[in-house]
């Protein structure tokens, strides 16, 4: 006699168990994430006197009574947003530039200079921040650049160009050299061939590069916080001057303030998020 069989297929429902864990894990990660910045906004959207007295993201009426309140208080701050705005689109736009046409030749050529100078790019990188500021201000004085915005994209272009140079050269290195080989039978040289053939097909690769220093740029407090006093400061100096206001912090502008300098960001790494995972995971699938 035949054992009866099973009502669910253990294999199946091994496969079914391990989605659902997925599936929370995610579920996990994403109210991880997501909360805090859902908070943030719905406090900037609260009554001052809403806002301690609430702490969950709904229970309170809405109002955009601290947006008036940061214009009216801090309207430096708008200014400043727009400074970070300019940095932030320079520094990757050279950052980018730089790392497309260093990463070519560093996939394309072999030497011994090339190999050292990969090796001090990684060095300076794994280097903290704060360390290089040290020996840069002196320097930046002499130079009478402090307090102004080109400094501050060549800072960051400088931070992360060995980043998007690596990412680059993994992208190039998937791409064969034969329709480099192609194009230069047909005349075309090699300007020609890097901005019609290898730019193209490694724009993913660009756009990741991008976030990264997107990101960092827009964020960064230390390099602007050193080498900025008042023309050329970026919207996080402000906020940590309301944090630090000598009459105390409303949090309705702070919450506000943090609002609109966190969601441009935001908005953008979502709109580039494929191209983001395809820049992380690049060269790890060979062909």
């Amino acid at each position: 006699m035949t054992p009866p069989k099973p009502l669910l297929n253990p294999r199946l429902l091994k496969k079914w168990g391990i989605g659902m864990l997925r599936m929370l894990a995610l579920a996990a990660v994403l109210l991880w994430s997501i909360y805090p910045i859902a908070l943030i906004v719905s406090m900037s959207l609260r009554a001052p006197r809403d806002i301690l007295s609430h702490g969950s993201l709904w229970g309170a009426s809405f109002t955009f009574q601290n947006y008036q309140n940061l214009w009216k208080r801090w309207p430096d701050f708008f200014t400043n947003l727009t400074n970070s705005l300019w940095v932030a689109l320079l520094a990757t736009a050279l950052t980018l530039v730089v790392s497309f046409l260093a990463g070519y030749a560093y996939s394309r050529r072999s030497s011994k200079a090339l190999t050292a100078s990969a090796f001090f790019m990684i060095m300076v990188r794994l280097l903290p921040p704060i360390v290089l500021t040290l020996p840069l201000f002196p320097a930046v004085n002499w130079l009478h650049l402090n307090d102004t915005k080109f400094l501050l994209v060549v800072l960051y272009c400088s931070f992360f160009v060995s980043l998007g140079v690596w990412i680059m050269k993994a992208f190039i290195d998937q791409l064969p050299r034969e329709l480099e080989e192609s194009a230069s039978m047909d005349g075309a040289g090699l300007w020609q061939t890097l901005r019609r053939i290898i730019l193209p097909l490694s724009y993913a690769g660009l756009i990741s590069t991008a976030v990264f220093v997107m990101v960092f740029a827009w964020n960064d407090f230390l390099f602007a916080f050193i080498f900025t006093t008042v023309d050329a400061k970026t919207a996080p100096l402000v906020i940590s001057e309301m944090v630090g206001a000598i009459d105390g912090v409303d949090w309705g502008i702070l919450f506000a303030a943090a609002t609109l300098q966190l969601l441009p960001i935001l908005a953008f790494v979502w709109m580039v998020q494929k191209y983001l995972i395809a820049g992380l995971t690049a060269g790890s699938v060979k062909g």
